[in-house]
């Protein structure tokens, strides 16, 4: 049996020196409940498995066991005009659970692929609006 949820997020929390209270407070959430998440007695939302893997630089699913590579996830080259809303909107639609290509999921390795492609189509199609758009007075 692989290792589980709870066990990577300790290795991964012990890694980067942080204590459960401080995961705890950074996550806005009590000691206890955190705990529950290492033990496994818990599993965290997908909101929560989100920041956590943001604060010990990994991806979801790493913590989810879905890869074995822990390494951070790449955020993606966004222009400079790009606001901060942007950003987070290109986020949420990379951030889809699973990528099917005729109903059989893809590997982490085409998942990456489509991702980058989407990107590039996302960053296009942000210009063009911002082009069409009349100037605000």
């Amino acid at each position: 049996m692989g290792t589980t949820t709870g066990q990577r997020i300790k290795a991964l929390r012990t890694k980067y020196g942080y204590t459960q209270d401080a995961m705890a407070e950074r996550l806005g959430m009590n000691r206890a409940n955190f705990s529950n998440y290492e033990r496994d007695v818990a599993t965290p939302p997908a909101d929560t498995l989100s920041k956590i893997a943001d604060l010990l630089h990994t991806t979801s699913d790493y913590l989810l066991g879905r890869t074995e590579d822990a390494s951070p996830r790449r955020e993606p080259a966004a222009p400079a005009w790009a606001a901060p809303r942007d950003k987070r909107d290109l986020r949420k639609m990379l951030e889809e659970e699973e990528v099917l290509f005729d109903g059989v999921p893809l590997s982490d390795e085409d998942k990456q692929r489509v991702q980058d492609v989407l990107t590039g189509l996302f960053w296009e199609a942000k210009m063009m609006n911002k082009r069409k758009k009349p100037p605000e007075r």
